[in-house]
């Protein structure tokens, strides 16, 4: 017996406080954004996590950042092979339509995709036929972090693969001639960010020595700080 779908409750009941909340507040902004079209300065790419929002972590009004999200956060070679490459499509229009001036890889903790392909026994996310293909993008990281220490604690290689992932696909980026043009040409920057679901610290990637640290110094006391790529493990 088919079920008639109902639309999920809280998206309408979000959608309430959109209509009484922010609406009032960004109408003129939007009404803007229909005339004139979308022009924001900033693509992120960003992991599909539901705890992981771009737009949240970074406060951004409508029309500020042009956002595309998948398993892992990851940016596949450049592969114009006449298959359907989702996000190279979206990195092709940021970058060739909307000219954006900035690119961020933004990874995070605690990601399930990295600790799929990290932890071999706990297997594929799905029975599916997608994602375990998608996340063999993370074998050069993986070779880059030099592979999991005999003692190394699971948890801490996930991390240190997550924060290798975006260092990989940044290196991947700039396999897009589009993109390795602009960026050499000093029109388009390169970003490395990871972003802590817990604490909600943010990391930024030196562009130098590809280590990660605090985009901000003065955190509240409660929000401890995660190890910065690089350093040694705590005793």
């Amino acid at each position: 017996m088919s079920v008639t779908p109902t639309f999920p409750t809280q998206l309408v009941e979000g959608y309430k406080a959109f209509l009484s909340e922010r609406l009032p507040k960004e109408q003129s902004r939007f009404e803007e954004l229909a005339r004139t079209g979308q022009n924001p300065d900033v693509m992120i790419i960003g992991c599909c996590d539901s705890r992981v929002s771009p737009e949240v972590i970074f406060n951004a009004r409508p029309g500020e950042v042009f956002v595309v999200r998948n398993v892992a956060n990851l940016v596949p070679p450049f592969t114009p092979d006449g298959e359907l490459h989702g996000t190279s499509a979206a990195l092709e229009y940021a970058v060739q339509a909307l000219k954006v001036k900035h690119i961020v890889v933004m990874g995070h903790a605690r990601c399930g995709g990295i600790r799929a392909f990290a932890d071999d026994e706990q297997g594929p996310l799905s029975p599916g036929d997608f994602i375990g293909r998608w996340i063999t993008l993370l074998k050069p990281a993986a070779e880059k972090t030099g592979g999991r220490g005999a003692s190394e604690a699971l948890t801490v290689f996930i991390e240190r693969l997550a924060l290798a992932g975006v260092q990989s696909s940044l290196a991947n980026l700039r396999g897009f001639p589009c993109v390795k043009i602009l960026e050499e040409k000093g029109r388009l920057q390169l970003h490395g960010a990871y972003f802590d679901v817990a604490t909600g610290v943010l990391m930024v990637m030196d562009p130098e020595t590809g280590q990660f640290a605090p985009a901000v110094r003065r955190m509240p006391k409660r929000v401890s700080m995660i190890r910065c790529v690089g350093e040694p493990d705590a005793a």
